[in-house]
């Protein structure tokens, strides 16, 4: 597991991150555990949403226009 000990919301440094709130991003040896400085700033973290390209399938990122001339 990788240990984080810097709020990704403050930026700031946690010292005595054993009684800070914390969150557990994935599974197995590459999870990541992330401390923060406030049950207030690990609340925004989980407020912020995230995109997913690689699993938004629906949008297609050819050109699909046949009027378009292909240089290659």
């Amino acid at each position: 597991m990788i240990i984080t000990t810097t709020d990704p919301i403050t930026g700031e440094d946690i010292s005595n991150p054993e009684v800070k709130p914390f969150i557990i991003e994935g599974e197995g040896p590459l999870a990541v555990k992330v401390y923060f400085e406030s049950e207030e700033t690990r609340r925004l973290y989980l407020d912020i949403e995230v995109e997913h390209p690689g699993q938004d399938l629906r949008t297609n990122l050819d050109n699909p226009d046949p009027d378009v001339a292909d240089y290659n």
